[in-house]
């Protein structure tokens, strides 16, 4: 066996909340070592965040200037550069990681005992690392469902649709949730026939009813073919050359390409955690406390793999979390106000309870919503769909979640969790000086219409 490596800190993954707190140790003159296969940075820069939203933008670029042309995309140019723009961000976190100080391993670890792992690097060798603490960050993986003849179909997940130099002739997306809704439409706007397959009654089931509506009617308006309650039964064919799906209804999709967009699945399985101590959940995410503890002794988990809601800046706030947890403070993961966006046009933004989650815990509220048509900035900019909608109780003015679908939703969002996170009363937003003519500007609009409080 190799000899053993003694380190204060090892962390089992390069994700956004684990790499972040490992610089800081490392900074800070802490004996340091992460492990990673081999994304230089975390999934965010390499498959999700940063090359998908370069895709849409490229996309929104693409459709801006030739929708009325019938131009052909060059995909072997969009991929060049989502490729330069991931090359660069992990050129910068390979730089972060050497200047800090820590030993960057590349390779698969597994764990052979407590804390212990052992590691084949990516260059052939073996390697047993050992740390006071462990922390696992290994994320997750798109999940493929177990419908016949899909996997023999090979698939695309987001991370081979990001490195296409073809334009699929015809797209069919598998699932209506976020990244579904974003490969859909960048695709379409890139040049793709693209139908999209929802075994779910509606698109982006987490939100209201008229939110999905209102996506759905944008989404078609620009050609997807958009089928929910569609159930695959089965898929026959290759992705790449063409493919048939069956639906349970009877009926039958066909395309050049299938994208599967159904979910996620954790990087839990043959790392060891039995050996470790860790316990899973009937999903495969790790059991943890409100600190980010595993059952095992020193052992954190961080970000999607410990259930941490799958967004970067969740991961980020788990930082924080571990970080205040390592100095002996009291900084946990309860209560967290956690925003998110979604990158289609219209953007979609949300914060806190919606109508349904109200209605769900019994909370009453106050509604008030404004189409975009009313905002002046959506009008210059001639993005006038959607709307913004704010749930304000019942019985008090407290702001109890906001969500936007438009131009500039998310960074509507965070001037609204800034005020949720302020305990401001929405009558503080409404009568707030808002530059005009800005998106935002549609707060004191949309807030001028809130009915007044139950009994008054």
């Amino acid at each position: 066996m190799a000899t053993i490596e003694y380190f204060e800190y090892v962390f089992l993954g390069g994700g956004k909340g684990g790499k972040t707190l490992a610089i800081e140790l490392a900074q800070a003159g802490r004996k340091v070592a992460v492990i990673e296969r081999g994304m230089i940075g975390g999934s965010c820069i390499n498959v999700a965040c940063i090359p998908t939203k370069t895709l849409i933008q490229t996309a929104r670029t693409e459709h801006l200037l030739h929708r009325h042309a019938g131009a052909a995309v060059d995909m072997a140019k969009v991929s060049e550069r989502v490729k330069a723009v991931v090359d660069g961000m992990v050129e910068i976190n390979r730089n972060a990681f050497r200047d800090s100080g820590l030993e960057f391993v590349l390779g698969t670890g597994r764990f052979v005992g407590p804390r212990r792992l052992e590691v084949k690097t990516n260059d052939g060798n073996l390697r047993v690392i050992e740390g006071e603490h462990a922390f696992i960050n290994t994320g997750t993986t798109a999940a493929i469902p177990d419908v016949p003849g899909l996997k023999a179909a090979g698939p695309l997940t987001h991370v081979e649709a990001l490195v296409l130099t073809r334009l699929p002739e015809s797209l069919i997306v598998l699932g209506g949730g976020y990244i579904g809704l974003e490969m859909a439409q960048a695709f379409r706007r890139l040049g793709s026939n693209v139908t999209l397959l929802q075994d779910a009654p509606r698109v982006a089931m987490r939100e209201d009813e008229d939110v999905t509506q209102a996506i759905e009617a944008a989404l078609k308006e620009e050609g997807i073919d958009i089928r929910t309650g569609a159930k695959p039964v089965n898929v026959t064919g290759k992705s790449g050359q063409s493919v048939t799906v069956a639906l349970q209804d009877g009926s039958t999709v066909n395309g050049s390409h299938i994208l599967v967009a159904t979910g996620r699945t954790p990087v839990t399985a043959d790392i060891g955690l039995d050996a470790a101590g860790v316990e899973v959940d009937v999903r495969g995410f790790i059991k943890t406390d409100e600190r980010l503890a595993t059952t095992a002794e020193r052992t954190w988990a961080i970000g999607e793999v410990a259930g941490t809601p799958m967004f970067t800046h969740a991961s980020f706030d788990d930082y924080r979390v571990l970080r205040s947890q390592l100095a002996g403070g009291n900084v946990t993961t309860r209560d967290r106000f956690i925003p998110y966006a979604l990158f289609i046009e219209p953007e979609l933004g949300r914060i806190g309870l919606s109508e349904a989650d109200a209605k769900a815990r019994g909370i009453a509220v106050r509604v008030a919503k404004l189409p975009m048509a009313a905002v002046p900035r959506a009008r210059t900019n001639g993005a006038t769909k959607g709307f913004m909608k704010m749930l304000i109780d019942a019985k008090s003015d407290d702001i109890l979640g906001f969500a936007m679908l438009g131009t500039n939703a998310g960074d509507v969002v965070t001037a609204v969790q800034m005020a949720m996170l302020g305990g401001l009363p929405y009558t503080a937003v409404r009568d707030a000086i808002i530059a005009h003519p800005l998106i935002s500007e549609g707060l004191n609009i949309l807030l001028a219409k809130v009915p007044q409080r139950t009994g008054q």
